[in-house]
């Protein structure tokens, strides 16, 4: 995986853009990865690293954006023909869309901000977000917010592998296992939720 990832880094800058918008769009590598593997390899400095945020957050907020625009496109009534067709393939119902839809429209803000940490969801709640023409202007703040975070996060705490005298490579491994878990254990969470919600 570094053998390509290195070889767009050699790009600087906009090779970063281009790697963070690729995540944003199609996950692999998923972002925790990515991200500590920029902040272990390619912010030797505090300067670089804040560059780096920087970079990366407006990589992964143009993402989203697209996928807004995309939903938008796509409008309410097709994409909820697509569910009601093909729903089922992927464990939605097609009445959970509807009802998840209404609570998305009433919290869009908070419900935009709280999806950029959870895998997947933070990739393609915006087509939901634009199908169902809710504003883009907080929905981009939001959006900006919750990616500031998430890549602030994994690029510091790969930053800080960078320099601690262990073994970056096993520790980095470590974080994302107990990541994964952690967004795994809050995914089905929600999920029991949802159900308990929705009767």
């Amino acid at each position: 995986m570094t053998g390509p990832l290195s070889a767009i880094l050699g790009f600087g800058l906009f090779g970063v853009f281009c790697l963070a918008f690729t995540e944003k769009i199609l996950p692999v590598p998923p972002s925790h990865v990515l991200l500590l593997f920029l902040g272990m390899t390619a912010a030797p400095d505090a300067a670089t690293l804040a560059i780096l945020l920087l970079v990366t957050t407006l990589a992964s907020s143009t993402g989203c954006l697209v996928w807004y625009a995309v939903g938008r496109r796509i409008g309410f009534d097709r994409a909820d023909r697509l569910v009601e067709r093909f729903g089922g393939y992927v464990f939605l119902r097609h009445a959970t869309y509807r009802k998840l839809g209404h609570a998305y429209r009433l919290n869009h803000v908070r419900v935009s901000l709280l999806a950029q940490f959870i895998p997947t969801v933070r990739n393609y709640l915006p087509i939901a977000a634009g199908a169902l023409c809710l504003p883009a202007l907080p929905f981009a703040a939001a959006t900006l917010l919750g990616a500031t975070l998430w890549n602030a996060g994994f690029l510091t705490t790969g930053y800080l592998l960078r320099g601690s005298g262990r073994d970056s490579l096993t520790v980095g491994l470590r974080i994302i296992v107990i990541v994964v878990a952690l967004e795994t254990a809050f995914m089905l969470a929600c999920r029991r939720r949802i159900r308990l919600a929705l009767g």
